[in-house]
């Protein structure tokens, strides 16, 4: 007799957006806290979250012809200190090993914050000739940024992501590769996770460190906040004169490499809890969880029925599963059907199958969305398709709803106490003027916590007064708060 379990109730996202996102973590079993400070431990459903995403993504990374490789973890210190504007930028996070083996390092190791100084120094090695280029590299991997304040997946102290580094004979090639990246994160985003993005180039201030220009994807979270969710960079010749990456053309010339770099990491699955999540906990878009439909048996008090029950779930599954589905088959006996229907909830499931005695007397399958809701019966020869296509819908649904509440939360601000107000109360994306002056830039920052984004690729030049200033300025420029 199965037992009945008292459903965990969540923190109501609407109320407590910050709680909510923790407990849903934390309840869904996505991650925990670790034991050293500022630091996450996946756990499986989580990490298989983050599979899905490495496996889809690198799909797409292969295709671009980009190959995998791996470095090391330390760094020598003396190689940060090449590129001022890189050192300058992370130095308030690095993690720096200066003793090892029980004896002080004669240079200090740094644990890696990001990986062009490793990988440029073996660059250095490989690359002679214009038949070594393009070099295409990428890597998955972990990296650790000493944050003071930290929060589950958005920021820790170590996290995993993907890094392409890739060096060219041409300026012209290293640019078309950066915004290659870039329009390949937006398609993932998009298509894949269901999260609408905006992309554009970075402010001078907002760039990477060492970088020539930064491009990136934007995605609004409901609390009106946005998340960086994919960023790539024109690194010029910044890295490759320090790190002495050259390489003789078809006319013999001794000439250095122009270079990029881009990466996304996993703090795109906090996004996709934000942006997707509701007072029930996750909704997986389905191209992206580990479990598409969960088929939950209504078992009876007789052991023949439910013996004819489980067959009939099973059948069901291995034809699911031949059509490509990832299918769970919830049979435990220590769980209610109802306990079930909320755990499946709460992990973001985005199909939920429940099979019993009149199911199988019907030959038919009841099947309920969990984006709306909705339930829908169909017979068993129509599974096949009619669940593909649900899944399908779920998908669209998604992105749809996301990309609703990005074009209601973005606006266009022309006077600066409305700027203010609207990053007080409802915040979002505004459209401001922007003279272009960091210190301007940086007054807005200090008295609304808010930067600017981006600036759309393509952007027109406009009649239009600064927000802060009041001179002149020719763009339009996003602002937000962001995690």
């Amino acid at each position: 007799m199965a037992k009945v379990f008292e459903k965990k109730e969540l923190i109501k996202k609407s109320e407590d957006f910050s709680g909510w996102y923790t407990d849903v973590i934390l309840k869904a079993k996505l991650a925990d806290y670790a034991p050293v400070r500022g630091c996450m431990v996946f756990r499986p459903y989580g990490f298989a979250i983050w599979e899905n995403i490495q496996k889809n993504l690198n799909s797409m990374i292969e295709k671009a012809g980009v190959k995998n490789a791996y470095f090391p973890l330390f760094i020598p210190y003396s190689f940060l200190k090449k590129e001022k504007e890189h050192v300058k930028g992370f130095s308030p996070e690095l993690a720096v090993v200066t003793h090892g083996g029980g004896k002080k390092l004669v240079e200090p190791l740094v644990v890696r914050p990001t990986s062009e100084t490793i990988m440029y120094a073996m660059f250095a090695r490989w690359i002679k000739s214009w038949r070594d280029l393009p070099l295409l590299t990428n890597q998955w991997c972990n990296v650790v940024r000493w944050e003071r304040r930290t929060y589950l997946f958005l920021r820790t102290m170590e996290f995993l992501w993907q890094e392409g580094h890739t060096c060219h004979a041409t300026e012209e090639g290293a640019k078309k590769e950066a915004l290659r990246a870039l329009r390949m994160y937006q398609d993932f985003d998009e298509k894949t996770l269901a999260i609408p993005v905006l992309v554009g180039e970075k402010s001078e201030s907002e760039k990477f460190p060492g970088a020539k220009k930064t491009y990136t994807v934007e995605a609004l979270m409901p609390d009106g906040k946005v998340l960086q969710c994919g960023t790539s960079h024109e690194l010029g010749q910044n890295f490759s004169k320090p790190f002495d990456i050259k390489f003789h053309n078809k006319r013999g010339e001794l000439q250095y490499v122009w270079q990029t770099s881009w990466g996304m990491s996993t703090r795109i699955i906090g996004a996709l809890i934000m942006i997707h999540g509701d007072d029930s906990g996750l909704i997986l878009p389905p191209k992206i969880a580990p479990i598409q439909v969960a088929i939950i048996p209504i078992l009876e008090k007789e052991a023949a029925q439910n013996k004819k029950i489980l067959a009939f779930c099973s059948k069901i599954k291995e034809d699911l599963e031949n059509k490509g589905m990832k299918v769970e088959l919830d049979a435990r006996r220590q769980y209610s059907p109802g306990w079930k229907f909320n755990e499946w909830e709460l992990k973001g499931v985005p199909l939920r199958a429940e099979i019993g005695k009149k199911e199988l007397k019907g030959n038919y399958i009841k099947v309920v969305r969990r984006d709306t809701g909705i339930d829908s019966r169909f017979k068993i020869r129509d599974s096949r398709f009619k669940i593909q296509k649900l899944l399908d819908e779920v998908q669209k649904n998604l992105y749809k709803r996301a990309e609703k509440t990005l074009k209601e939360n973005t606006h266009k601000v022309d006077d600066y106490k409305e700027f203010k107000k609207a990053m007080k109360e409802k915040r979002g994306f505004l459209w401001a003027f922007w003279c272009e002056n960091p210190k301007c830039e940086k007054k807005i920052k200090e008295e609304t916590k808010a930067t600017t984004r981006l600036l759309p690729f393509g952007a027109k030049k406009q009649k239009g007064k600064c927000i802060y200033c009041g001179k002149q300025a020719q763009h339009l420029w996003l602002f937000a708060k962001s995690y």
